[in-house]
This record gives C-alpha cells, sequence and structure tokens, in this order.
C-alpha cells in the first residue's frame, strides 16, 4: 500500500519496531493499467491506516530513543534512517513481508557498559514520554489540587520572590536592639515612627536615629529624609544605628539667635546692626546670599597628636583656613573639606585620646570613609556655643531647604488638628478613654480639657487620700510616707542611681536645649535627689533635699519655701512656673528600652 500512499515517491523506508517483530515498507511500481481492479472485500480504511501508523511510529521513535539513551550511556545518537536502511526482498505486488529483526551490531562503548556502572537517565524526559504513550481509551482524571502542581500557584514549588526589604537592627540606651525589615526608600523619620510605635513611646517628633561608630568614637543624628538602608551601606560592620531623643534638631529654627552669635555670621558684621531672626534664617536657606560662618578652630594635625588653631570660614562651597591671620583673600584661602560628599560627626571619646585642647571636639567624616582615622578631619571648638554654631551651619548649608521642609511636617500635621481632636498619646494611652462616674452611669469625656483636668483633679484626690491614709497609719506594708519616696521611679524623666557625668552626657546627647531636665539619686546625700537643667547650653545641678512635717516627708528645691509631697508633685509644678530656676522643666530626658 506504499504506492496507495505516495505514488511519486521513489522510496519510502520505514522502521517500526515494537517487541521482536519489524515492519519494513516499500513502494511498489505503479499498477499497470491492464491489471483488474481490487475487490471490494479487500477495500482498506486509508485514512485509518495512515493514522494508526502515524501513532506508531511516534511510540517507536520514542522507544528506539529510550533504548539507545540507556545503552550508551546517556548520550543520544540521532538515528540516520538512510545509512541504516535494511534490506527486504519485495516481490512483485506484495504489499509488505515480515522479517526477523537484527541483531544490534556490537560498539565499543556497549562493550564497556558495566552494571555497576551509574548511568544518567533523563527523568524529565522519561515521565513526558510516559504521558504522551498513556492510551487514549484511558479517561483524564482531573486533578483535585492544581495548585500543589503548577509553580505559579504553589507557595512550595514557586520559585522565591524577590522582595526590596531590608534588614536593619536598632538599639536603644539601655543595650536592647530591635530588628526591623523595611523598603529600600524609607527615610529615618519614617523608621522612627515605626519605632514610636512598636514601643508605645510619645510622639513628640524629637525622636531621631543615631548612626554611631564605636571604633572611630563618632556619631551623628541622620536627617529625617535620610534613606536609613543608603546610610547602613556606608557604615563599617561593627556601627548601628541608636534610638534616641534629639530635641536640639530643629531647634535653630525657632531660637536662631542662640544658635548663631553674631560674631559668628559674617554677614552680621558687615551689616553692623542687628538682624531679625527671619532673616538670618532667610540667608541661610537662600542658596544665592548665604551668610558664612568665621572664627578659630584647633585643627588635628594628620598622623601627629598636636593641633593647630587656624582662623576657619564655612561657605556652601566648603570649609577653607586661612594661611595668613584672618585674612579672606582667595590666594589666602586653602579647602579643608567639601560639604557634598562629607557629614559632620561629634566625637564622643574625650579630650584624652586625641590630646585635644577642648571638650568640644567635632569632625568632618567623608561618605566613603568606614574606618580608616586618617581621613578624617578632627575639629575642636573653645566652647558649646561655638561647636553648635559649626554644626548647625554645616547642616544647614548642605541640605538648605529641605531641613525647613522637615522642620514643617510635624508643624502643619499639628495645624490641620481641630481645636477638641485629642493630643498627640502613645499608642498604650489610646486604649484607654477618660470615663466621668459622678452620676447614675458613667459616661466617655470626649472633650480633651474636660480629661485633662479631670485627670488632674484625680491625681490631686490620690494624693489627699494617701496622706490621710499615712496619717492615719493604714496597714500599708509601706513605710507610712515610702509611696511618695518611690512613686517617682516610674516617670520617664528619673533615672535612679546615675554618675554626674552620665547626666552631663545624657544632656549633650539629647540637645542641649533650654529646659531639658532629668532627675537622679544624690550621690552625696542618700536621702536628696538632684535635678540637671540644661540652660543656654550649660548644664547646671539643683539639689532637692527632704523635709519632715507633722510626720510626712516633704521635698523642697528652695530650701523649704515651697514644699511637695513628691517628686512627681514638684516636676509638675516647675513646669509650669520658673521659681528659682533659670528657666522652667520643658523635655524630659528620656531613655527608652526597645
Amino acid at each position: 500500500f506504499g504506492a496507495l500512499l505516495c505514488p511519486d515517491l521513489d522510496l519510502l523506508s520505514c522502521n517500526f519496531c515494537c517487541h521482536s517483530l519489524t515492519f519494513f515498507f516499500h513502494p511498489s511500481p505503479p499498477l499497470p493499467s491492464h491489471c483488474p481492479p481490487a475487490s471490494t472485500d479487500d477495500d482498506v480504511d486509508l485514512e485509518q491506516l495512515v493514522n494508526d501508523m502515524n501513532s506508531s511510529m511516534e511510540s517507536v521513535y520514542s522507544t528506539q530513543a529510550d533504548t539507545a539513551l540507556i545503552l550508551n550511556n546517556g548520550h543520544v545518537h540521532a538515528p540516520h534512517h538512510h545509512h541504516h536502511m535494511h534490506h527486504a526482498y519485495a516481490g512483485q505486488g506484495q504489499s509488505h513481508r515480515r522479517h526477523t529483526p537484527p541483531l544490534l551490531p556490537s560498539s565499543p562503548s556497549r562493550e564497556k557498559l558495566r552494571h555497576s556502572q551509574p548511568m544518567h537517565i533523563q527523568a524529565v524526559r522519561c515521565l513526558q514520554e510516559a504521558h504522551r504513550l498513556r492510551p487514549a481509551s484511558l479517561p483524564a482524571i482531573p486533578n483535585p489540587f492544581p495548585e500543589l502542581c503548577s509553580p505559579a500557584g504553589s507557595p512550595v514549588l514557586s520559585p522565591l520572590q524577590t522582595s526590596d526589604n531590608h534588614i536593619v537592627k536598632v538599639w536603644s540606651e539601655d543595650g536592647a536592639g530591635k530588628v526591623l525589615e523595611i523598603p529600600a526608600d524609607m527615610t529615618a523619620r519614617d523608621v522612627c515612627q515605626l519605632l514610636v510605635y512598636k514601643s508605645h513611646c510619645l510622639d513628640d517628633n524629637a525622636w531621631s536615629l543615631v548612626e554611631h561608630h564605636p571604633v572611630l568614637g563618632l556619631e551623628r543624628c541622620l536627617e529625617d529624609h535620610e534613606l536609613v538602608v543608603q546610610v547602613q551601606a556606608s557604615m563599617s560592620s561593627d556601627s548601628k544605628f541608636l534610638f534616641r531623643k534629639n530635641y536640639a534638631k530643629y531647634e535653630f529654627f525657632r531660637n536662631p539667635l542662640n544658635f548663631f552669635p553674631e560674631q559668628m555670621v559674617a554677614w552680621c558684621q558687615e551689616s553692623e546692626g542687628s538682624i531679625s531672626p527671619s532673616q538670618l534664617l532667610q540667608n541661610f536657606l537662600n542658596s544665592s546670599s548665604c551668610p558664612e560662618i568665621q572664627g578659630y578652630l584647633y585643627v588635628k594635625e594628620p598622623g601627629r597628636r598636636s593641633w593647630k588653631k587656624l582662623y576657619m570660614f564655612l561657605r556652601r562651597s566648603g570649609l577653607y583656613y586661612s594661611t595668613k591671620g584672618t585674612s579672606k583673600e582667595p590666594r589666602h584661602l586653602q579647602l579643608l573639606s567639601d560639604l557634598e560628599d562629607s557629614n559632620i560627626f561629634t566625637i564622643i571619646t574625650g579630650r584624652k585620646l586625641h590630646n585635644a585642647p577642648a571638650d568640644y571636639q567635632f569632625c568632618i567624616k567623608p561618605s566613603k570613609v568606614r574606618s580608616d582615622c586618617k581621613e578624617l578631619k578632627m575639629l575642636c571648638a573653645e566652647d558649646e556655643q561655638s561647636r553648635t554654631c559649626w554644626m548647625t551651619a554645616f547642616r544647614l548649608l548642605k541640605y538648605g531647604i529641605v531641613l525647613y521642609q522637615s522642620y514643617n511636617v510635624p508643624q502643619q500635621r499639628k495645624s490641620n488638628l481641630s481645636p477638641f481632636s485629642a493630643p498627640v498619646r502613645s499608642v498604650s494611652e489610646n486604649s484607654l478613654v477618660a470615663m466621668d462616674f459622678s452620676g447614675r452611669t458613667g459616661r466617655v469625656i470626649d472633650n480633651p480639657v474636660e480629661a485633662q483636668s479631670a485627670a488632674l483633679e484625680e491625681g490631686q484626690t490620690w494624693r489627699k487620700r494617701s496622706q490621710r491614709m499615712n496619717v492615719l497609719g493604714s496597714p500599708s506594708p509601706l513605710h507610712p510616707s515610702s509611696l511618695s519616696t518611690v512613686i517617682h521611679r516610674t516617670q520617664v524623666w528619673f533615672h535612679g542611681r546615675i554618675m554626674r557625668e552620665e547626666a552631663h552626657k545624657m544632656i549633650i546627647q539629647q540637645g542641649q536645649v533650654d529646659g531639658l531636665f532629668l532627675l537622679r539619686d544624690s550621690q552625696s546625700n542618700p536621702k536628696a535627689f538632684v535635678l540637671t537643667l540644661c540652660h543656654h547650653q550649660k548644664i547646671k545641678h539643683f539639689q532637692i533635699l527632704p523635709c519632715e512635717e507633722d510626720g510626712q516627708v516633704l521635698f523642697s528645691l528652695d530650701d523649704g519655701a515651697t514644699k511637695f509631697t513628691d517628686l512627681i508633685h514638684l516636676v509638675e509644678f516647675y513646669q509650669l512656673n520658673r521659681g528659682v530656676l533659670p528657666s522652667k522643666l520643658k523635655h524630659p530626658c528620656t531613655a527608652v528600652a526597645l
């Protein structure tokens, strides 16, 4: 029937191997015209025959390929049908003959084959061939769990989803840390908001991230707009982030004259008159008329422990020093450091390590430097006000209007609040509401002013009740007056038995703004306490002495002129009244445990 299929084909050779049978098909010569037609009993369904041949030959080729794969130790050789054609004796008028399959010729690869030799079998292809050889007569059973077999929808078989999140670890002052997973575009302000939420802190927009380098002895507060992941990429392995309050972050926008003395601002000296704070800030934020800061600074000589006093000029283009006195001529100015690729840090190691002439050290660190001290520009000012002026001017000249925009974000948020909206509180406080139980049924106090007055009234009532119970000799495990001596230990501004130097360090770290304070135990008098207060960038200490009146222990800051039942009452009074203090108590020095 080869002639019937392909009458114009000269040669057709098909090897059909199934089990032990081999079929060879050769075209027959054209039938002569005088041959009688075939009878109807011998008619064959040619279309069905062709379909059967095609399906059978596909299975044969797959079987031969797998056989060759195993015999050749995983190396498949493509069959050449025209070169390996078997000879058959085809008679005239015969459509096909049956023959015994010839023996496979011995090959070197087969002679080297051993039963113990490992052979590579392509499992994926075998599974595909087995699936294709499945009999068509068997019904296809639907898969009840397609998500387990589909790599796209399977949580196990699907490839790992690559995320842009990064791991950042932030430490608190007590040494505890918290691991955060943040995106690459998360700013320092966003991370602080996240930590405030997780730590249930009071959100007063004074929290900041601190870049801390313990080996170099440097640290700085990140600006709110800086990307945390980008800053972390430039840090060394021993560096870390600290979560801390910084009240002086934007204090220069509120009181610019306290940060920029007239003798250090060149524009003030040239104008020979008083300058308004708004005009001073406008000149700092305006790139076209930016004032320069000038004054003496000590510069550490590279590779030596000696310092040299030079007259410096800080401009938007960089920090310069004069090689001839206080001359501003361009030929006498030498560039010490630029502002674009550098950051300004506070030195926290003390003056002895670097043999500094004063305690007011700071340095300019290039962004590319990680742990090399040779690239650091070590500087030292004569007093704290001068150091604050240099460091604040560096930030303003580098970032300009971006700092002012970051400062306005919380201010705009406050202005959008209605007069009767709730104040900014911590998460733990938001879960509580003020209740009034004076009537038959309790009611929720929605007005924040009324809620605050109710809280103050309840606090005073609680103090009077505790005093009355102590006088009557109530059966309390505490001493009659011991409750007033321990209730303050739950407050954020009380720091227990810390040294005087540690109190100085905490005040400096959190900004040295007016009204920044903390309370601690006295080292000289075990029954007394000390109030540490910052005023005009100077730290002062005031002793709180106990005094007894009618069998009750009271506390006084002014030698008994004003007495308080406990330290909480004392702090609340001086937050509203200055009294004998140089300023009111405004900002509590807080240490948060993450």
